[in-house]
């Protein structure tokens, strides 16, 4: 695949169309978190995580965890454009015989690392990862993808203390830091900031970017590589529905599919895009 910045840019939005159309069909699903989040998992997979079908089960493998399992429509599309699965399959989301559930499932689909979903769970998992790695002197990265809204929960804030406590900078934290849940925006049900200066103070790096600028993202991840006894943290500020003009920032859109005419609309937006 094309990794300069236009080739990803462009994919990420043709795999926003994916997730559309995917929603549209199951007739249920999150659209605002997915289409926030597919820019940061383009430039995650396909320069850094780098997962092809053939190395899906490589014990060397980076690792990638998405905790907001929510999410999971950007990484079904991601994972069909890199072939690991088919991208017909994409449109049997949330069936109830398809391997593509609502929430990831471990098992089911290659390369899905964790079954995530209950929300603040997955950092804990991706440090468990990232500890393994340094008991067995393996020199392969951990990512993990949070939300803001989970990011209420205690579980996250107790991963944070212990992954600083034994140095894990093979642990690679992105926040897709949209601003928005399902009862409100994060800044009314439970404020996070100034969270930058919270996650510094728990001794990780910090990076703060446009979570729709591709350098940004790019440059943000090659950063992450040093190893200098910290984990890194990446708040990547986003825009829920990101892509589709009337699922931008409304909290009505992250846990509602489209209709008929809603998915008509979103996709003649999308397609124009790549014009």
């Amino acid at each position: 695949m094309d990794l300069t910045i236009p080739a990803l840019q462009r994919a990420a939005n043709e795999m926003r169309i994916d997730i559309i159309r995917m929603l549209h069909a199951a007739g249920s699903g999150h659209p605002g978190g997915s289409l926030s989040l597919i820019d940061l998992l383009t430039v995650l997979m396909f320069k850094y995580v780098r997962r092809t079908k053939e190395n899906a089960d490589d014990p060397d493998r980076n690792r990638l965890v998405l905790s907001k399992g929510h999410g999971v429509p950007a990484l079904y599309a991601v994972l069909a454009r890199a072939g690991v699965i088919d991208h017909d399959e994409l449109l049997t989301l949330r069936r109830v015989d398809s391997r593509l559930q609502g929430h990831p499932h471990n098992g089911s689909v290659p390369a899905v690392e964790a079954s995530t979903g209950s929300l603040g769970q997955g950092l804990s998992i991706a440090q468990g990862m990232a500890m393994s790695a340094r008991l067995d002197n393996k020199d392969y990265r951990v990512y993990c993808v949070i939300g803001d809204g989970e990011s209420q929960e205690g579980q996250i804030w107790e991963a944070m203390l212990s992954a600083a406590k034994f140095k894990l900078d093979n642990l690679i934290v992105i926040m897709d830091y949209n601003k928005g849940q399902i009862d409100g925006p994060t800044n009314e049900i439970m404020n996070l900031e100034p969270l930058a200066d919270k996650i510094a103070s728990f001794n990780w790096a910090v990076q703060e970017i446009d979570g729709h600028d591709f350098e940004a993202i790019d440059t943000a991840l090659t950063n992450a590589q040093e190893l200098d006894s910290r984990p890194h943290f990446i708040i990547a500020h986003t825009v829920k529905g990101k892509g589709v003009s009337f699922m931008e920032d409304p909290t009505e859109w992250h846990g509602k599919a489209p209709n008929d005419e809603q998915a008509e609309a979103a996709l003649k937006e999308l397609e124009a895009l790549l014009n």
